[in-house]
């Protein structure tokens, strides 16, 4: 007799707990649901339903790939950011819960035309269009792999009409003035690389996380380029690391930013800080 889809999923969870998944429920379900090719939400209600054969090649593939930390995004292609779902590859950083903290900061006052530094998946320049209908952007990464991706998302969320990207180093071939600059640049310190997990070290891409040294690299290079390209009252709000408020704070004033503020994520770890050019 074939297993049901409850049993197949509770092998899978086994697995999955003994490689160190942090949340192996969790993860069966959204990788069960992909397998299946049904919505997350029905899977308990499959729980005694037999497993379909059909589906069972998908699923092995699936959990030997969690098993080796590769992350469930990249396996099922897609995470939800925002309220809305975006391609996910290795070539990308993964659209985490706490970058939404951005986003509700940008939406406290409009703007008509933002440069997103760094984009990867696209996800906060997109995210960000989306939610003003009357606004236009451009987006910067370095990454050839990685501006496809965004563009990918920009056409599935029919933004590409509204979305312009540029490949190169920071603001590389973006033309001001824009209201609203945006970063989630590479952040992590060197000495803080090894205590990641591996779903990080070994499957998002190493130029996304970490400049070296100090981690603050990337806001060096970035301050001065964003005060030549924002307009008199424009604003600026950059992801960071939890222990770097204080010092990219101090890099924001040194580059004549005012009304600098770090802004705290839902878990109250620092998370975001705020300038303004006027």
């Amino acid at each position: 007799m074939s297993q049901t889809v409850g049993e197949t999923m509770r092998a899978g969870m086994a697995r999955m707990r003994a490689a160190g998944v942090a949340d192996p429920a969790r993860d069966a379900r959204r990788l069960a649901a992909a397998a299946l090719q049904v919505d997350p939400s029905r899977i308990s209600l499959m729980a005694h339903d037999p497993w379909p054969d059909t589906a069972s090649a998908a699923w092995e593939a699936m959990v030997a790939a969690r098993e080796a930390r590769r992350p469930v995004s990249q396996i099922v292609g897609s995470r939800a950011f925002f309220g809305r779902r975006f391609r996910v590859t290795s070539d990308v950083l993964d659209p985490r819960p706490e970058t939404e903290a951005l986003i509700v900061e940008a939406l406290r006052a409009p703007a008509s035309r933002v440069l997103d530094i760094g984009t990867g998946s696209g996800c906060i320049l997109l995210t960000l269009l989306a939610e003003w209908p009357d606004a236009a952007g451009v987006a910067t990464d370095a990454s050839p792999a990685a501006l496809e991706v965004a563009r990918a998302n920009a056409a599935d969320l029919g933004l590409a009409a509204r979305a312009e990207f540029h490949l190169g180093d920071w603001s590389a071939g973006a033309e001001g003035p824009f209201d609203l600059v945006v970063s989630n640049p590479p952040y992590i310190a060197a000495d803080e690389l090894a205590a990641l997990e591996p779903e990080v070290t070994r499957w998002e891409p190493a130029m996304a996380l970490s400049p070296g040294e100090d981690g603050l690299a990337a806001y060096r290079a970035i301050l001065p380029q964003a005060a030549d390209l924002l307009a008199p009252a424009g604003r600026i709000l950059l992801e960071i690391g939890a222990s770097q408020g204080p010092d990219v704070a101090d890099l924001c004033r040194k580059e004549g930013f005012r009304d600098v503020r770090v802004l705290a994520d839902l878990d109250g770890r620092d998370r975001v800080v705020a300038g303004s050019k006027g």
